[in-house]
């Protein structure tokens, strides 16, 4: 019985660790938006399954995504002119109404999805 007591609470424990450092977190339900150089949106909604769709400019995109160490790789399903896919960038913890530039862009986390 005291095995199965600690190995649940390890078990309770890990969850919350992982979900402590999951830098995403904040963007699901949310959307984030990044604006190039040139002017053009991209708006993206993350999944807590490690799946996004969006849309660039009136393009719609899915794809999936993950964490590498400190970056975040999206992997679009159709290649875009000009981009690499997958995409990197830096990855860091925001919360909504957050602005920082990753890749280039300048991005924002927005309330909804917009």
């Amino acid at each position: 019985m005291r095995k199965i007591l600690l190995g649940a609470a390890l078990a309770a424990l890990s969850i919350g660790v992982a979900h402590a450092e999951d830098v995403m977190a904040s963007r699901y339900g949310n959307t984030t938006v990044a604006t190039d150089a040139g002017g053009t949106q991209t708006k993206l909604y993350y999944k807590a399954d490690g799946t996004f769709t969006g849309k660039r400019g009136i393009i719609p995109l899915k794809g999936t995504w993950k964490v590498e160490g400190d970056k975040l790789c999206i992997t679009s399903d159709m290649t875009m002119p000009g981009t690499p896919n997958p995409l990197c960038a830096p990855v860091a913890t925001h919360k909504v109404g957050d602005t920082w530039t990753a890749g280039g862009r300048t991005v924002m986390l927005v309330q909804g999805i917009q």
